[in-house]
């Protein structure tokens, strides 16, 4: 299984290369990966904004809690969140869906009812958190991707998000800086990458429950 061994070879990486560059090719295979990843209901409702700009890089910098990454990497990727669920953003994704599959539109007003129904369920602090929770799926896929194509990637919660949404100028458009991750290439001397991957043994981080056969006894 190529995906196993991927994942041994990947690490969060400390120090980048800032000579090597992620080429054209490359780059849009990592945001075919993103596109393509799961999402609840499959909404989507984020935005990646991939920074190569050194100069925004630097801004950005400080407020990253002064990490070399940001900087020193090919390309930044920040995964933006929708601040709030707006009622066109659910009949949006309806009138896609109809689209990608022809299907008329009427046809799935109900499932897009259903999910304005369910999220409007949840209190504002469980729907921020729900929110919130979303561009780490597509953050997943991303660091898979990057090591299935011998990228060296490193996530990042080291970050001033309100410092982000000013300098970027996201509120405006209604997202939120939620987590970040430097991609680009290893520098030869990052210490990290020949330390021993650190993980729970597999009998402490998985419980296997089994289905239990019973016979009926009849008395």
């Amino acid at each position: 299984m190529e995906l196993i061994k991927n994942l041994e070879w990947r690490y969060a990486t400390k120090k980048f290369d800032p000579e090597k560059k992620i080429g054209t090719y490359e780059l849009d295979k990592l945001k075919r990966a993103i596109q393509l990843s799961v999402s609840s209901y499959g909404l989507q409702f984020y935005k990646v904004l991939i920074i190569e700009d050194l100069e925004i890089r630097k801004q950005l910098k400080p407020v990253s809690w002064d990490q070399n990454q940001i900087t020193d990497a090919s390309h930044l990727f920040v995964f933006c969140n929708y601040n709030k669920v707006k009622k066109e953003d659910i009949d949006a994704f309806i009138r896609l869906t109809a689209n990608t599959r022809n299907i008329d539109y009427n046809d799935l007003r109900g499932y897009g009812d259903f999910i304005e129904t369910k999220l409007n369920e949840k209190t504002k602090a469980q729907l921020t958190n729900w929110l919130e929770r979303q561009p780490y799926l597509a953050l997943s896929t991303l660091l898979m991707a990057c090591a299935e194509l011998g990228i060296d990637a490193c996530p990042m919660e080291g970050f001033e998000p309100e410092k982000y949404n000013e300098i970027l100028g996201l509120k405006e458009k209604g997202l939120n800086a939620c987590v970040i991750a430097s991609v680009g290439y290893r520098h030869e001397s990052d210490r990290s990458q020949h330390l021993s991957k650190v993980r729970k043994p597999m009998n402490l981080l998985f419980e296997e429950i089994k289905q239990i056969q019973t016979e009926l006894l009849l008395v």
